[in-house]
């Protein structure tokens, strides 16, 4: 076996290296290699100071994922931090890539850091549910000041090299050769001696109690919900008051409760889920992909700019066609509003904003869509107008350029039929808005070929998006799922909750809003003429008539500013309405229901429940090819509070058996129509499995 930490010498200085790609995770040979590599170190007189660096891409980018839930094997990292601290020999971290959760924890231990320009610091832990747990807590507030210290570490922020240098993390940014300067820094901290950062004391008149305060306050809204930013700060609270024994005692207390919360195991399926999402059965590195040089974008709205603005960010020049100049010329004028705004926050420069206009090709004609690798439509969601597009996109799009549909719901099927070429289409379903939602559905249909489905999840991760494949539906993964938590939502307004409690019960459950103020803000309208459409027979109609009169009353949400609640002008609180109220009183009259009152937690149950099920029909309908990919497009384009790990690991963690029970209960009570469980649900229950054994089973 290769070694993990070798050392050599460079004179009076030993240079160790970490190399164990392809980030030098702290793997338990890493930490034993570190250990021994001291406890030699410590013995040599030869040896004045100590350089750590790292080859290869990064320094220590954290923990081996690959050990998470495995029992620990020592040595810990808190022992070899606290063993890198107590040398007697100057030690030099040299820091290029990212130094990350114990990496940086590492570095913290040493006595001095080094970091090239491009290097990035930070401690990421809180995303997994946890906290840093080998001694980040208490020696970055010591060294950076406990204001610094709680934004990195409850943000888990990456922190750049300048910024680490103002805070004192880093010592020195050096050019050229690394560890040649590193050598230096260390040759020179040999008359300087140690410097140990456990040793500092955080500035108390910065520490107030008030400065906690008010930063608990300023994060309230971001953190809502989440077990491990309260402890973080309460970790970095420790800092200031205790000496670092104790502080590392309190750490590891604190530590321990995150790790036993069950946040931390659904942040952590999250983690893997997201990374898991671009395995797709059938392609392989060897997998031809398409090249992708210039991007056709058809529609120049809301919509439509976003899109062409993920190309233009990643350097991807577009081409973007509108029917009239006015249209053209506006939705220009709302792209370049989002670069300045952006470029106003000190995000771009004014001439990053212009390189990025530049980027765009405006025109009126389909034929300059002749060059594109790529095209996507963005136009009005009717099925006649995208076959109409894609009609003539067949006629001037050249062989080989892949033609995207962006629609919600539509059937990619149908609209390939149209055109000569079915095997270059799919859909790219993007999330609005656009430019700033994660999530892209990337809708696989019956003949889209491998290398254009490969080049579209590739393509995903250049714009940095998390794209998730999905089979052909009516709304495909996210919107086929929204549609039947919707109903019982509606359902429950109808039975006799007021539309704020329905509201309320899912925002407290963890969602970014209520279904009532959703729709409020989509507008009542969309679902309304949704429905003329499909006809009666083709939904509950009890859920939805008391919208439908809102509608024909002209409550069509909040553009106008009225819909199932009242809206200020200029203010978009959603107010109850008396008047809304009458309405659906009158509608439950009319459809003969005896309005009771619910619990939050009857309402959150039904809710949870459609929503299970649905993904269960999409799953075992091969749908999506994995249950944590449903999780991905929950989280990402839905707002699913992600510490619940998704609606399928949240299913998982009730247990199966007490989810199928519970929607055969609801099948009995109020009917088979929309309670029938997914096969797959019935078959996964009855034999005591989870959806997390289904994908492990079915792993690609």
């Amino acid at each position: 076996m290769m070694e993990t930490v070798t050392r050599e010498m460079r004179g009076a200085v030993a240079l160790i290296t970490v190399d164990n790609p392809p980030v030098n995770a702290l793997s338990h040979s890493v930490r034993q290699g570190l250990k021994t590599q001291m406890e030699e170190l410590a013995a040599d007189d030869s040896v004045k100071a100590i350089v750590v660096a790292c080859a290869g891409r990064t320094f220590i980018a954290g923990a081996d994922i690959r050990e998470f839930g495995q029992a620990p094997k020592e040595p810990g990292l808190i022992e070899v931090v606290n063993q890198i601290e107590a040398m007697e020999k100057p030690i030099v971290a040299a820091i290029h890539g990212t130094a990350l959760g114990g990496g940086l924890e590492v570095a913290l231990g040493c006595h001095y850091r080094v970091a090239v320009p491009t290097a990035k610091v930070g401690l990421p832990e809180v995303k997994l549910g946890i906290l840093p747990g080998a001694g980040g807590t208490q020696r970055l507030p010591r060294i950076a000041g406990a204001k610094n210290a709680l934004d990195a570490i409850v943000s888990g922020r990456h922190v750049s090299a300048k910024e680490a240098l103002d805070w004192g993390v880093i010592d020195e940014i050096v050019d050229g050769d690394l560890v040649h300067a590193a050598i230096a820094f260390a040759e020179g901290a040999i008359e300087k001696g140690v410097r140990r950062t456990g040793e500092m004391t955080v500035d108390a008149s910065e520490a107030s109690p008030e400065m906690f305060a008010a930063f608990r306050k300023s994060i309230a809204r971001q953190t809502r919900g989440y077990f491990a930013p309260e402890r973080c700060i309460q970790c970095v609270e420790a800092a200031v008051k205790l000496p670092l024994a104790e502080g590392l005692k309190r750490e590891r207390e604190l530590f321990m409760e995150c790790f036993t919360n069950p946040q931390a195991k659904a942040l952590q399926h999250m983690f893997f889920a997201e990374r898991q999402v671009s395995r797709i059965p059938g392609i392989t590195k060897e997998t031809p992909r398409r090249e992708i040089g210039r991007v056709g974008i058809l529609g120049a709205g809301t919509m439509g700019g976003g899109i062409a603005m993920n190309f233009v960010n990643a350097g991807i020049p577009v081409t973007i066609l509108e029917v009239q100049q006015e249209a053209l010329d506006r939705g220009l004028k709302v792209v370049r509003g989002n670069y300045e705004r952006t470029a106003s926050k000190g995000k771009l420069t004014m001439e990053q904003v212009e390189e990025r206009m530049g980027l765009f090709t405006p025109t009126l004609s389909y034929d300059d869509l002749a060059d594109c690798d790529l095209i996507i439509e963005a136009v009005f969601e009717k099925m006649e107008i995208k076959k109409e597009v894609f009609t003539k996109l067949d006629a001037v799009a050249k062989p080989g350029a892949i033609l995207a549909s962006n629609t919600s719901y539509l059937d990619i099927d149908e609209i390939a039929a149209c055109t000569r070429r079915p095997a270059d289409v799919l859909g790219l379903h993007f999330f609005s808005p656009a430019n700033v939602m994660r999530l892209l559905e990337i809708v696989r249909a019956g003949k889209t070929a491998l290398d254009v489905l490969a080049t579209c999840v590739d393509l995903a991760k250049t714009i940095k998006k998390v794209g998730v494949v999905a089979g052909v539906c009516h709304g495909f993964i996210g919107n086929r799922m929204l549609s039947p938590y919707g109903r019982e939502a509606a359902l429950c307004v109808i039975e006799g909750a007021r539309p704020e409690e329905v509201d309320a019960a899912l925002y407290n459950f963890g969602m970014p809003m209520g279904p009532m103020t959703m729709s409020d803000m989509a507008g009542l309208d969309i679902g309304y003429f949704n429905r003329q459409g499909m006809g009666r027979e083709n939904y509950e109609t009890k859920a939805y008539d008391w919208m439908d009169t809102l509608v024909e009353a002209g409550r069509k949400g909040l553009k106008v500013g009225a819909g199932i609640y009242a809206y200020e002008p200029g203010d978009r609180t959603p107010k109850p309405d008396p008047e809304v109220m009458k309405i659906i009183e009158a509608a439950s009259a009319k459809a003969g229901i005896e309005r009771k009152s619910k619990t939050p937690e009857e309402i959150v149950e039904r809710c949870m429940m459609a929503l299970i099920n649905e993904g269960a029909k999409i799953l075992g309908e091969g749908i999506a090819y994995r249950a944590s990919d449903i999780d991905v497009v929950y989280a990402n384009g839905y707002g699913y509070p992600p510490y619940r790990g998704g609606p399928m690991h949240y299913a998982d963690s009730l247990g199966l058996k007490n989810v199928y029970a519970k929607i055969v209960e609801y099948g009995e009570k109020f009917g088979p129509r929309w309670w029938k469980p997914a096969p797959l649900l019935k078959e996964l229950a009855e034999a005591g499995k989870s959806f997390a054994d289904y994908d492990r089973e079915n792993a690609s």
